[in-house]
């Protein structure tokens, strides 16, 4: 039997990769293209009446987790102004959360011309007068959001749905907190992934959990301290594409689209394998480390104890956060002290790569630098050494084309 070779994408390109025949594809099941503006508008007509003098504030996200706004949005668009609703009356808020602003070029090609035609809001969770805090969670986490959400007639939430790491799932609620909070208020939620008490990642912080949850069921909470909202949720092609757009105004609702999305990207089988070869599914999956890290947590579930996971993630704009390498001194039990005394960006984050490197192998073709990867556990390798690693390699391999969404 013959090696065949597999395109794996990477940044804005492919990496040809020569794979072992008894390699086993991990695949996911794409949803079928179901979308039109007709049955969009029909979904917004069913949750929403506006009054023509009303004021609309629009959440998208930003560039690392994009929904097809720029042919999306002017649906949106059309709907609202063909209620009689002056452009002049409708924000965008661009929810970062602690993420670093974009510049125009990269908004303009994000939402398209709307960019340019509307007012657009880039939130920044340091601007302490832009926020108040409207409540404070049974575990003491304040509901520290940007004021002028409150003063809109109607809150539109638009994004793509998606598993994460240790809030069970992207999208939906994140668009106002985290999305428009405030950095102490954010970093408090995320906080509740590490249990301090016992030295350890809370177990119930899991991609797919919302019960049993500490992160999901505080920002379940504070969900109910923001304003009434319409979510506009994308459910993305492997691709990258949006084939569903499912329009929800309760919790309840977010939840069936949470079932919804996993009908489709939750991998059944426990399987695991001595190597896995992935793409972080190009970008802007892999735009930077701590966007590719999800993909790594992916990924490394199908992977053996003391197993090889080799990774191709570009991240042209390095590793995402300017103290996440700070982060990785001293022991485990060392930096969860130090992130209970100091919770930094992404602490909660460094201490789920620290528990997988402890775990298995981990190799990347990256752009990022060999002391970066030094840094967070990794190997450093350039394509052309691959062929060395998996030609001669007897165990069990499985490919993973998009790791992003599979889980």
């Amino acid at each position: 039997m013959t090696n065949s070779s597999v395109l794996f994408k990477y940044g804005s390109d492919k990496i040809r990769i020569e794979t072992p025949p008894r390699s086993e594809f991990l695949s996911v099941i794409s949803p079928d293209i179901e979308i039109n503006e007709s049955h969009f508008r029909d979904d917004l007509n069913r949750v929403t009446s506006f009054n023509n003098r009303d004021n609309i504030g629009i959440v998208v996200s930003d560039k690392t987790r994009l929904c097809g706004y720029e042919k999306h949005l002017p649906w949106l668009i059309r709907f609202i102004e063909d209620k009689g609703i002056d452009k002049d009356n409708i924000t965008f808020y661009i929810a970062y959360g602690t993420h670093p602003r974009q510049s125009d070029e990269e908004s303009l090609m994000a939402y398209g011309e709307a960019f340019n035609k509307y007012r657009f809001v880039h939130h920044d969770c340091n601007d302490l007068n832009s926020m108040v805090t409207n409540g404070i969670t049974s575990r003491g986490i304040p509901a520290t959001v940007r004021k002028e959400i409150f003063d809109h007639d109607h809150l539109i939430l638009f994004g793509a749905i998606s598993h994460h790491y240790f809030a069970g799932y992207g999208g939906g609620r994140k668009l106002i907190f985290p999305g428009l909070g405030e950095r102490q208020a954010i970093y408090s939620n995320h906080k509740l992934f590490i249990d301090f008490d016992k030295k350890r990642l809370d177990p119930g912080c899991q991609s797919g959990q919302l019960t049993g949850n500490p992160v999901a069921e505080d920002l379940q909470e504070i969900d109910k301290m923001l304003p009434k909202k319409v979510i506009i949720s994308g459910i993305l092609s492997p691709a990258g594409n949006v084939s569903r757009l499912i329009v929800s105004s309760s919790y309840d609702e977010f939840t069936e689209v949470c079932r919804i999305y996993d009908s489709f990207y939750r991998y059944k089988s426990e399987k695991r394998f001595d190597m896995v070869i992935a793409s972080a599914g190009g970008y802007p999956k892999d735009i930077n480390f701590i966007q590719t890290h999800k993909s790594v947590h992916n990924a490394a579930t199908f992977v053996k104890d003391n197993g090889t996971l080799l990774l191709l993630a570009e991240c042209r704009d390095g590793i995402g956060n300017s103290t996440f390498l700070d982060i990785f001194t001293g022991t485990d039990s060392d930096i969860i002290d130090q992130l209970n005394i100091n919770y930094s960006g992404n602490g909660g984050t460094a201490l789920s790569m620290i528990s997988k490197t402890n775990r298995i192998n981990i190799i990347m073709v990256t752009d990022l630098t060999e002391k970066e990867c030094l840094r967070i556990g990794v190997k450093k390798v350039i394509p052309e050494d691959i062929n060395a690693i998996t030609g001669n390699f007897t165990g069990s391999i499985a490919l993973i084309k998009n790791a992003s969404i599979i889980f």
